[in-house]
């Protein structure tokens, strides 16, 4: 049984909402959103370390046009790809269905702690030297969604280079 990520985020969602309003309830909202974000934060970055680790090409744009297609199954997401290549994957998601269910809800400030806060942590399971940054949201509001995922450039102007198993030396080189 293979269920999409937006159904499996529906049914997280009728479990996690009740229990963060409750810490709301009890902790305020920025204590709670904190202990949440805390508490997923190791979850996710694993999510993604395991993900990247599974991975065997090293084009950042094959391996993150496929996530996204992952993301997008079962229609949750209308999105453009605006850059593709090796060191490179920039798209804008148009209609977010994940934003849509938490203003269903009314709890689109939710939506953004446990979904769009998501991307942020797997992606710093991901190799050291992929960077992502996102400046809006749908879920916060904006018309798209702006991810742009890049391999940092060093000093040198090289990318990063090594991938986490050669810097680890897992490699079998020193």
């Amino acid at each position: 049984m293979n269920v999409p990520v937006i159904e499996q985020a529906r049914i997280q969602a009728r479990v996690l909402v009740p229990i963060v309003k409750a810490l709301e309830d009890e902790l305020g909202a920025k204590r709670a959103h904190a202990l949440v974000r805390k508490a997923l934060g190791d979850l996710y970055r694993r999510y993604g370390e395991e993900f990247w680790q599974s991975k065997t090409e090293k084009d950042l744009g094959q391996i993150m046009a496929s996530a996204f297609s992952t993301y997008a199954r079962g229609d949750a997401l209308d999105y453009r790809v605006l850059d593709q290549s090796p060191d490179a994957f920039e798209i804008d998601v148009d209609r977010c269905r994940y934003a849509e269910f938490y203003k269903e809800l009314g709890e689109p400030e939710l939506g953004f702690l446990l979904v769009c806060s998501a991307d942020f942590l797997l992606s710093e399971g991901f190799d050291p030297d992929i960077e992502l940054t996102r400046t809006q949201t749908i879920m916060q509001g904006a018309s798209h969604c702006d991810f742009r995922y890049r391999r940092k450039v060093t000093k040198g102007g090289d990318y990063g280079g090594k991938d986490r198993k050669e810097r680890s030396g897992l490699d079998g080189n020193p």
